[in-house]
C-alpha cells in the first residue's frame, strides 16, 4: 500500500470527515456552510477539512474573505483500484477453488464407480 494510499484511508476514518466528503460530492461549500450542514463549530470542521486537504481529498479556493472547499475526485480513483485488487485476487480463487471441488468430486465419483464393479 503507498504512502499516499495511506494517508487518504486514514483521512476517510472519521465519521465527520467522511460527511464532509458526502456534502461536497453535491459541489463546493464554503467552510461555514459544512460547519452549519453537519451542526460543527467552525474550528472542529476546519480541522477535519485541514486533513482532508492534506490528503488531496479536498482543494480548497479563497475567494475574498472565505475559503471554498472542493472534492477532488483523482484520489477515489486510487481506492477504487485498490479495492477492485481485492475482487480480482477473490474471484481467482474462487476459480481455483471451484476446480479443485471438480477434481474432487470426479475422484469420489471415479472411487465410487470402482468399488460398484463398474
Amino acid at each position: 500500500m503507498s504512502d499516499g494510499l495511506a494517508r487518504t484511508l486514514f483521512a476517510l476514518s472519521d465519521a465527520n470527515r467522511l460527511k464532509i466528503v458526502e456534502l461536497l460530492k453535491t459541489g463546493p461549500l464554503p467552510v461555514g456552510e459544512i460547519a452549519v450542514q453537519l451542526q460543527l463549530n467552525q474550528p472542529q470542521t476546519s480541522k477535519h477539512l485541514k486533513v482532508l486537504l492534506e490528503a488531496d481529498i479536498v482543494r480548497m479556493e479563497p475567494v475574498a474573505n472565505r475559503r471554498i472547499y472542493h472534492l477532488r475526485t483523482e484520489v477515489f480513483q486510487g481506492i477504487t483500484a485498490w479495492s477492485q485488487s481485492f475482487e480480482q485476487q477473490m474471484v481467482s480463487r474462487m476459480v481455483r477453488l471451484e476446480a479443485y471441488l471438480e477434481q474432487q468430486q470426479k475422484s469420489v465419483d471415479s472411487e465410487g464407480v470402482n468399488k460398484d464393479g463398474g
